[in-house]
């Protein structure tokens, strides 16, 4: 049996993150633990590859937006 994970947005900081379906918090890297059913979900995946793919393009555009950039 495969595991489907969500792909969410941390309320407090804005970042991407995603977790296996039937988690009900995460902790984001900016500390805030997140309750998965309250968070803004973006999608859900077949695994964590996938999820993993969608992050990093979601943050990308994001750091795009915003003018981050990548430190070397």
């Amino acid at each position: 049996m495969t595991k489907k994970y969500i792909v969410f947005q941390c309320p407090e900081c804005g970042r991407y993150l995603y977790t296996e379906k039937q988690h009900k918090t995460r902790e984001c890297p900016c500390g805030k633990r997140v309750k998965i059913k309250k968070s803004k979900k973006i999608g859900e995946t077949k695994n964590h590859r996938e999820a993993r793919q969608v992050v990093r393009k979601l943050q990308k555009e994001k750091s795009k937006k915003h003018g981050f950039f990548k430190y070397k």
